[in-house]
């Protein structure tokens, strides 16, 4: 097997990036030369409408040694647990809460141990988002995957990922996350020997950068923390098998060769990672706690303006420092629906039930809160004293669509069925003759 010389990432969010590992393999001043160097095909991805507008556009030149198309027929691949039939349940107004999926005893790889556990729209309607979970125990060995129904993130809550992709190795830890984008073929490796996190596959239109609007120009997530890997092939021949999710359902088909052998690129359509712990927070410093919408990482835009298809949120270490304000996220109903996850440590609204690797769904108008005990204990706290948030890492997929839970997980045996009593404790404190 050969291997790309060159190492590393280049950073910066929806740059035109470009990568060659052997020197002179991109070619200068077109796109498809007469003849590549190196004796390369030269193939465009396009992630986007070719006539989408440039600051939209996403498409990369790839420089090959075979091109996408060499590989044997599809033929439809069973999974059970891994689909996009969001209509299997009526959606429930109920709040969920999930304890962590357990790790398999059976050998498993990452695509085998992918879990449904809700979504909405879906890849022929371009719009909504499919929410996984994933565990798996081993390396995906001679087998490579990639969706044609729409961009994937992937959020680490246990065990390092090396992600191989056609162009590039994207590594990721608990508390980083990698986008891969539609189209693009990878492989996962274990370097922990087993894995555990959430998965959002966004069918709608691509991740970007939030705007700051008032905010400014600085803020939130910088683009100059996006990182992109460079080129790196694989140059080798065998029995493989290449997985493809389309329109809901996996196909497989036997390919001879690794589909990872993009040996010179550039462009925007292209896998990127990016550390949750270098967000740069704002929060309030007066009075009030902000909306949640302050902490959004990535958006995905939809067609109703300031309403996304899918907000990527995250709620990491921070100061409060609000005076006379109920510090943690206060009692809410949201047109929005909220899944969210814990990557690490402690979540500050709830006092217990909420570990990493669990998970809960607040779909549309659903209340929601802090429970009983952290009600309490917000409501005594000095409030002219900051308190610091630490040792958290908290997320939430948000969108505007209600999210339907799938039958295995409404009947899963990780489903909290008590979940609502964390709030029957909440005691009445009304007395109209005391202010």
């Amino acid at each position: 097997m050969s291997s790309s010389r060159s190492s590393g990432y280049q950073t910066g969010f929806g740059n035109e990036f470009a990568s060659e590992a052997l020197p002179g393999a991109l070619p200068e001043g077109r796109n498809s030369p007469q003849r590549a160097a190196y004796g390369l095909y030269a193939e465009q991805i396009s992630g986007t409408a070719f006539t989408a507008p440039r600051h939209a556009n996403r498409r990369s030149w790839l420089y090959r040694i075979r091109p996408a198309s060499m590989h044997r027929p599809f033929e439809a691949l069973a999974h059970p647990r891994f689909h996009n039939r969001f209509d299997e349940a009526p959606a429930t107004p109920n709040q969920l809460r999930w304890d962590p999926l357990p790790l398999p005893t059976a050998p498993t790889d990452f695509v085998d141990g992918l879990v449904t556990v809700a979504g909405n729209g879906g890849a022929a309607s371009q719009t909504g988002i499919g929410i996984y979970l994933y565990a798996a125990n081993r390396p995906m060995q001679g087998r490579y995957f990639y969706s044609a129904d729409g961009e994937l993130l992937i959020v680490p809550e246990r065990g390092r990922l090396r992600i191989a992709t056609e162009l590039g190795v994207v590594e990721v830890e608990p508390q980083q996350i990698a986008v891969i984008p539609r189209g693009i073929r990878f492989r996962v490796d274990l370097p922990d020997g087993e894995a555990r996190g959430y998965v959002a596959e966004n069918f709608g239109a691509a991740l970007r950068l939030p705007d700051l609007g008032p905010i400014g120009s600085n803020g939130l997530a910088n683009p100059r923390d996006f990182e992109t890997p460079h080129a790196a092939y694989e140059d080798v021949e065998g029995d493989f098998e290449l997985i493809a999710k389309f329109q809901g359902n996996l196909w497989r088909a036997a390919i001879g060769h690794s589909p990872l052998d993009v040996v010179a690129w550039h462009g925007n359509h292209a896998p990127y990672r990016y550390d949750l712990r270098r967000f740069n927070t704002i929060g309030s410093i007066s009075y009030d706690h902000p909306d949640p919408s302050i902490f959004t990482v990535l958006t995905s835009p939809s067609d109703t303006a300031g309403t996304a298809n899918l907000d990527f949120v995250i709620f990491p270490p921070r100061w409060l420092c609000a005076e006379d304000t109920f510090r943690p996220p206060w009692f809410h109903r949201n047109v929005a629906s909220e899944f969210m996850g814990l990557v690490h440590g402690a979540y500050d609204a709830k006092a217990g039930g909420f570990v990493p690797g669990g998970s809960s769904l607040h779909n549309c108008m659903s209340g929601h809160g802090p429970d009983a005990t952290s009600f309490e204990k917000a409501s005594a706290a000095d409030t002219s004293r900051p308190d610091h948030i630490v040792d958290t890492m908290a997320f939430m997929f948000e969108t505007r669509a209600v999210i339907h839970p799938t039958r295995q997980a409404l009947e899963s045996p990780q489903l909290q069925r008590d979940y609502y009593a964390c709030w029957q404790g909440l005691a009445k404190h009304f007395d109209p003759s005391r202010r």
